[in-house]
């Protein structure tokens, strides 16, 4: 299985972006969103079931947020409005896992840097 994110770039804070995670190989895995500050530790975002039925939300992303699933299209999507400057990292897509521990997911993307600024 390989990911590959992609969507990331420059915004000003209360606009909004929307990521992708193209898989290839087996896809119908659960899959995550996950991201990394500069100087602190990885952070589960967003998940979402194989079929697509079950998401689940940081509560920090919790209404703002929406993370969705196209299997014809091997795709994973994250929807982020009202962003922050906080919301500044490297977005992670990772896929094998079924929880928001980092540990539980084996396949990872490279990341894509979401840059918010005031």
């Amino acid at each position: 299985v390989q990911l590959q994110a992609s969507g990331g770039g420059l915004v000003q804070a209360g606009e909004s972006l929307k990521l992708s995670c193209a898989v290839s190989g087996r896809i119908r895995h659960q899959m995550a969103w996950f991201r990394q500050a500069p100087g602190k530790e990885r952070e589960f975002v967003a998940g979402i079931s194989d079929t697509g039925l079950t998401t689940l939300y940081a509560d920090s992303m919790k209404g703002r947020s929406t993370v969705s699933r196209d299997n014809a299209k091997n795709t994973v999507f994250l929807q982020m409005n009202s962003l922050t400057t906080e919301d500044s990292a490297v977005y992670y897509c990772a896929a094998g896992g079924s929880s928001r521990y980092v540990a539980d997911y084996r396949y990872w993307g490279q990341g894509t840097q979401v840059t918010v600024s005031s």
